[in-house]
């Protein structure tokens, strides 16, 4: 253990960097070859199988697998590129333990699914090493669109137009393309620098010009887009972040876990990064696993998730969760902030209610509990900024906060089209706002093409 790491308040080099490289390994290190076929052949290859119904674009697995099976990786990857582009990222970062292996009927008969998702990197991995590309750009169409946000809703869209000929312009307020596949997902589940090969491995069939550090509604206006372009596709994401509404939240140590693992992710020596000794994470998503984990591998000491309903209602996987508690994460449970309480301006610790369930209703029960803390990060949940739509001349109709769409991603302005987690009913889900992107795309190739 490093000498750093009993630092008081946010420190950095709390570990070594050999210790931190080691803590930062791959979460699921790559199939070889051997192993991929022993796999491949656990496969029932069954008729109508739950797991391609069970993914949010459609992959058609018994076939990619038994091509695997087979050796024809190559093969197999195509047969995954045809229905989600960004394969190789998904087969990192889905959460397959409750989408299609919670349905594998190995999973359902022995407890023991085949392993999806490692069998789809080890296709994608095999054909991007080899520079394979599946996909010529049509001749050219004369017609153009624009994508605001290069995230995979964008990506995803932007491919499946070139491949119809289209000129496509992708506009991305961030200095790197790949949405939160690059600036929001733990380091130890995407290594490599992958998701910038990924982009490039996309954006490589053509016709895809991208425009970073351009960002809708302060460098250009939604009416600007509908002006020069026949096609607008919106993939922007979510760029708010829900408060605490806790009582000095405010102080100095208060921080965003998004905003923490972007900067993680973007960090070329982790052990600089710094990080609190006693850390408190508030919330029961995906973001505040990855938020508390790698601040546990960044050396802090104590790291505690604080959710306000119970375990069967935390939006982490059970996997996750049982991630977080392998690292040394503690999850309380019932717990939801009331407030920050801070020494000379900064953070030591953090005021919580033990809450209930009352008539299905959440509701505190009065009493509080203390826990030391010099880093608090809020992991409750972004919101769709909708401000940047606003002066296009005709407002967008939103619903629940976010772009209302129809079945093809249409909205109610004509020629708009949205996709990802920006829009009601987006599931902060990389496959699936691939999927809504894709499925866009092919909305608005019908559309340009009469």
């Amino acid at each position: 253990m490093a000498e750093g790491q009993f630092k008081d308040g946010i420190a950095s080099e709390r570990l070594q960097l050999a210790e931190i490289a080691e803590n930062f390994a791959d979460l699921h290190p790559p199939l070889d070859h051997h192993e991929a076929v022993v796999e491949a052949d656990r496969c029932y290859f069954c008729y109508d199988a739950p797991c391609m119904q069970a993914c949010p674009t459609s992959i058609d697995i018994p076939m990619f697998i038994r091509q695997i099976a087979t050796g024809n990786p190559t093969g197999s990857a195509k047969t995954i590129f045809d229905q989600n582009i960004l394969g190789g990222m998904c087969a990192r970062v889905c959460p397959t333990e409750t989408l299609c292996e919670e349905v594998c009927v190995r999973e359902v008969a022995e407890g023991k699914p085949v392993q999806i998702g490692r069998l789809q990197r080890y296709a994608t991995d095999t054909a991007m090493r080899a520079g394979k590309q599946f996909y010529e750009r049509a001749k050219p169409s004369g017609k153009t669109v624009a994508i605001v946000g290069a995230g995979p809703a964008g990506l995803a869209c932007a491919h499946r137009l070139a491949r119809y000929g289209h000129d496509v312009t992708v506009f991305e307020a961030k200095p790197k393309s790949g949405g939160l596949n690059e600036y929001g997902i733990a380091a130890y589940k995407t290594l490599d620098d992958f998701a910038q090969a990924e982009v490039d491995y996309v954006t490589a069939i053509g016709g895809i010009a991208t425009e970073n550090g351009k960002a809708l509604g302060r460098d250009f206006a939604l009416a600007d887009l509908t002006g020069r372009y026949d096609a607008v596709f919106l993939g922007m994401g979510l760029a708010g972040v829900n408060a605490l509404r806790a009582e000095g939240e405010e102080a100095d140590g208060v921080e965003d876990a998004v905003s923490f693992i972007s900067e993680l992710r973007q960090a070329d020596d982790l052990s600089k990064l710094p990080v609190g000794r006693r850390v408190v994470v508030i919330g029961g998503g995906m973001t505040a696993i990855d938020a508390a984990v790698q601040s546990k591998l960044l050396g802090a000491e104590e790291v505690t998730i604080c959710y306000r309903r119970g375990k069967e209602h935390m939006n982490a996987s059970e996997f996750e969760q049982d991630l977080a508690a392998a690292n040394g994460v503690t999850i309380r449970h019932w717990l939801q902030p009331r407030r920050v309480i801070a020494e000379g301006g900064k953070v030591s610790g953090i005021e919580l209610e033990y809450t209930m369930l009352e008539d299905g209703k959440l509701t505190g029960r009065g009493e509080t509990i203390r826990l030391a803390a010099d880093q608090v990060f809020k992991a409750i949940g972004q919101t769709f900024d909708a401000g940047p739509l606003n002066g296009s001349g005709n407002l967008i109709a939103l619903e629940g906060g976010r772009i209302k769409v129809d079945e093809e991603g249409r909205t109610s302005l004509p020629n708009v089209w949205a996709g990802g987690d920006c829009i009601a009913g987006g599931d902060d889900l990389t496959v699936s706002a691939v999927a809504q992107g894709r499925d866009a795309a092919e909305s608005i190739n019908r559309a340009l093409m009469g």
